[in-house]
Parts: structure tokens; C-alpha cells; sequence
């Protein structure tokens, strides 16, 4: 290709290339899915658009067609992506400047958020009304989740493996790609993913049980195809007979990770539990409770130094 035509190339042929040749093979399956998905975006939004004309004011107005029908955060999701193609085209000199800079992230206005995570009572309504049976069945992996604060991927992919009883813990080293029709194995989201999880006395003795005539290498949840809707909606069912506010298994997630910040663990604890990558996207995800219990600390100080007089 001569350097003409690499200049006048179309911003998505360049895009779908750059993905094939920096991405395929380096980003997991789900990573590689959401820039296809950009892709997808840009070839709706700006089919014509070539490599020459991108400049800050075709970008900006690229981002502002995409924000028409995505909120702020996915629309800064989808600048991020084609960022780092833009990026290396001006490294190249495909692009004169970078057209990126000082862009304006838009969005429509994001839809009302649910309640995100239970309080204590809830949890315990939660847990009295699931159907923990002599078999693995939903309400266990439900009352895992809880318990432990696993992504749901990582729940799925656990094998007897994973557990060691005798420290009752739970090895966390690959989810399960429930997104793609076979199924299977595959990396952790990050390193820090990559950890061991404590579990409290009585719910491993109750999985020792569980599982013990299973198969060690093979997971324990998954029997056919896994989908989120199904686990979803028996635990929306479960929430409704606890008649509690109805949450998401990633929200027990969530639950899980208020339940030891309002009991004074650590952040740095809470991160390495959750396999954050780092504690500011703890602190980042959780700010509403951190600022809740630094007011209480606040009260609680006042009250102290009030007692030095």
C-alpha cells in the first residue's frame, strides 16, 4: 500500500486492522468482543470517514453521534478504545495532530440506577428464604457469592480443585466464559484477579459435603450453556419472597464488599478480597460508603477531643 493510500484508507478498515494486529491473541475473549463491538459502532455511525479527515472536530462529532443513544460512561468506554488506534495513526504520521485532545465526552442521561447492594438484615432475609438443598443447584452459588464476593465468571469455573478445606479456602485462578456458546476456561480479568479467597467455617463445611463426589478439574455450577438472565432472575425471585429490594449477582458483589466496609475492614483487605487491581478502584467504586464512614469517624473524633476538656 502506498503511503497515499494508507492516508486515505477509511478510519474503520484502519481500526479493523489495528484490533487484528494489536489485539487478537493479547486481550481476553470479552475484551476482544467490545472492540468489535466499536467497530461495529464506527461503520454505522461514519462509514466514509478516512484516516486524512480525522481531525479534533470529525472526532468530536463522531463521540457526539455515539452518545445520542449511550450513557457518559459508554461513551468514554468507546473513546478509550479507538484512542489507542488514533494514537498509533499519528505515531505513524497518518495523522498530522491528534484529534483526540481536549475532546468533550457527552451522553444521554443515564437511566435510574437500582439499588446496587443489601444492608445486613436484607443479606440474612436473603439467605433464610434460598433452597439450600443436599445437590448443587442456583441458591448455592447465590449464597457463594454472598458469602465470598466472587465475579460471577470466577463462581462459575470453580472445580473441587479450588477448594482446600483444610484452610478453608477457595483458589481463584480462571473464570468461565459463559458469554461464548461452548463454554470453557480462561484467564482472570487481571493478576490481581489471580488470588485466594477465606471462607467462614460453616459455608465450607457445607460445600465439603457438596461436592465431594464431583469430578476435581471439572466446575461444579455449570451443566449446559450458563446464561446471567437465568441466575438473575432466580435470584430476583428468591429477593421477592424475602420481599427485600430486588439486586443482580453482580450486586452481591457489591453486598458483599459494603458488608466489610461497614464492618471496619480495610480497603487495602476489601481490594486484595475482591481482586481489585489496585485500591483506587475500590475506593473509586465504594466512595459513597468510604465518605458514609468517614463522617462517622468524624463524629466519632469530635466526640473524643470534646472529652479532653
Amino acid at each position: 500500500m502506498s503511503r497515499y493510500e494508507e492516508e486515505t484508507q477509511l478510519f474503520k478498515k484502519y481500526f479493523e486492522e489495528w484490533i487484528e494486529l494489536y489485539k487478537v491473541g493479547a486481550v481476553r475473549q470479552v475484551t476482544l468482543r467490545k472492540y468489535y463491538m466499536s467497530l461495529q459502532r464506527v461503520t454505522e455511525i461514519a462509514p466514509k470517514l478516512r484516516i486524512n479527515e480525522l481531525d479534533r472536530k470529525a472526532y468530536q462529532n463522531l463521540l457526539n453521534r455515539y452518545a445520542e443513544t449511550h450513557e457518559k460512561q459508554t461513551t468514554m468506554d468507546f473513546h478509550h478504545q479507538l484512542k489507542g488506534a488514533i494514537l498509533d495513526a499519528v505515531d505513524e504520521g497518518l495523522i498530522k495532530q491528534n484529534p483526540t485532545r481536549k475532546i468533550i465526552i457527552k451522553g444521554k442521561k443515564p437511566r435510574e440506577k437500582k439499588n446496587q447492594y443489601l444492608n445486613q438484615f436484607e443479606v440474612q432475609a436473603l439467605i433464610r428464604e434460598l433452597n439450600l438443598s443436599e445437590e448443587i443447584n442456583w441458591d448455592w452459588f447465590i449464597l457463594l457469592i454472598t458469602k465470598t464476593g466472587l465475579r460471577f465468571s470466577e463462581a462459575l469455573a470453580l472445580t473441587p480443585n479450588d477448594f482446600d478445606f483444610s484452610t478453608q479456602k477457595i483458589l481463584v485462578n480462571k473464570t468461565w466464559d459463559y458469554k461464548h456458546k461452548k463454554g470453557g476456561f480462561q484467564p482472570t480479568k487481571n493478576t490481581s484477579s489471580n488470588r485466594k479467597v477465606q471462607l467462614d467455617w460453616q459455608t465450607a463445611m457445607q460445600f465439603s459435603q457438596l461436592i465431594k463426589k464431583f469430578e476435581l478439574d471439572q466446575p461444579i455450577f455449570v451443566k449446559s450453556r450458563v446464561f446471567n438472565s437465568t441466575v438473575n432472575n432466580r435470584l430476583r425471585a428468591v429477593c421477592k419472597k424475602a420481599d427485600i429490594s430486588i439486586i443482580t449477582i453482580h450486586g452481591l458483589r457489591h453486598t458483599h464488599a459494603s458488608l466489610l466496609l461497614f464492618a471496619n475492614v480495610s480497603i487495602a483487605s476489601v481490594a486484595k478480597r475482591l481482586g481489585h487491581s489496585s485500591m483506587t478502584t475500590t475506593q473509586e467504586t465504594y466512595l459513597h460508603i468510604i465518605n458514609e464512614l468517614e463522617n462517622q469517624d468524624n463524629d466519632k473524633i469530635m466526640r473524643h477531643l470534646a472529652m479532653l476538656m
